[in-house]
């Protein structure tokens, strides 16, 4: 018993000291690169897959989401019903994995200004409506597992 105990905190006490993991953590048969994902969005839409990113952002509110960049131009939403998870701030700037489903969010003009004014109240931000000249589509993730490194 000593011996397996010895051996079980060998082998599984860095993933515990190296991580916080939400319900489990992520599932990493399901991980696949953003690039895929991004490039052809519809084959994705509404499928549970495992992405990877940096934390750029938290809610810091209710922790409810945080935004993950998966390439150098593209966030993606990670967002949960309120106390779901609680992302914390100190989150920002790790590298993240989120089990969930993929949801492609295409918006008109006045839903965009909507989305996009929120997001800016939420962090604190300045926002001008009128700089925003076309729709967007905001890519979330509803996560069902998600690890966060240390």
């Amino acid at each position: 018993m000593k011996r397996f105990l010895s051996v079980w905190v060998l082998c599984c006490m860095p993933l515990i000291v190296n991580g916080t993991e939400f319900s489990g953590g992520a599932d990493m048969s399901k991980l696949v690169t953003a690039k895929e994902v991004l490039a052809d969005i519809s084959r994705f839409n509404g499928t549970e897959i495992t992405l990877t990113g940096t934390v750029m952002k938290v809610c810091k509110k209710r922790g409810c989401w945080m935004s993950l960049k998966v390439t150098e131009q593209e966030e993606i939403t990670v967002k949960v019903k309120d106390g779901d998870m609680v992302f914390p701030l100190s989150a920002i700037g790790k590298k993240a994995y989120a089990t969930g489903v993929i949801l492609a969010n295409k918006m008109d003009l006045d839903k965009t200004k909507k989305y996009l004014a929120h997001k800016a109240l939420e962090n604190g931000e300045a926002f001008d409506a009128s700089t925003v000249k076309a729709p967007i589509t905001v890519n979330i993730l509803k996560p069902s597992a998600v690890t966060i490194s240390h």
